[in-house]
């Protein structure tokens, strides 16, 4: 196999990887972050054959023996049985645009009350509150007010380790894989701004 036609075969596995995760629904690929995490006994941040393979089998995920294989060998630059966990992750969230980047960090920038680059329940007791006060749990009683916000919080947070703040590259992933559901740009723009109650984006002159 030539390597053109290998590096298309390696763009198609990550797609039909990133297809199968996404499918079922938001928070799949850090939830599947997770399953590879608590593997990584050594912490070395690296991931081995066997590794990858007992993380997609956790998972459930339909691949081969062989795509897997191909999907390594290609992953694994410089041929030493090993390839970067933060890489793998990383190509399997889809890019963003400039225009939902802006809008990600101007919602980031917004709920940051303190602006020390992460985002806590103090900075949503502030600017989130209200929002929480429309949650049907919080109305029906079953939830405080820091229940509710606790809750959002956990939700952009790294599932099965959770330290109570959020980070910018935190938010941007989970709204990377919100962004990779949303096909309109101004569609995911306008959502974004509506829900953190941001102002209408200007185009510049």
């Amino acid at each position: 196999m030539n390597n053109q036609n290998f590096d298309g075969r390696i763009k198609n596995l990550v797609s039909t990887l990133q297809s199968q995760c996404f499918h079922r629904g938001i928070g799949a690929l850090k939830q599947l972050s997770c399953v590879f995490r608590r593997m990584d006994i050594d912490y070395s941040k690296k991931i081995c054959f066997e590794e990858l393979a007992q993380g997609v089998k956790t998972y459930n995920l339909n691949f081969s023996n062989k795509d897997l294989h191909d999907l390594f060998t290609a992953l694994d630059r410089d041929r030493n049985g090993q390839i970067d966990f933060k890489e793998f992750m990383d190509l399997l969230t889809p890019p963003l645009n400039e225009l939902r980047v802006r809008v990600i960090n101007e919602a980031f920038d917004k709920l940051d009350v303190n602006g020390d680059g992460a985002i806590q329940l103090d900075d949503l007791k502030i600017v989130y509150a209200t929002n929480a006060r429309k949650h049907p749990n919080y109305l029906s009683g079953q939830w405080t007010e820091d229940e509710t916000l606790q809750h959002f919080l956990d939700g952009l947070d790294t599932p099965g380790s959770p330290d109570g703040k959020v980070t910018r590259q935190e938010f941007m992933n989970y709204y990377a894989e919100v962004s990779a559901t949303v096909d309109d740009d101004c569609y995911f723009d306008m959502t974004m701004r509506a829900l953190y109650g941001l102002p209408a984006f200007k185009a510049k002159q």
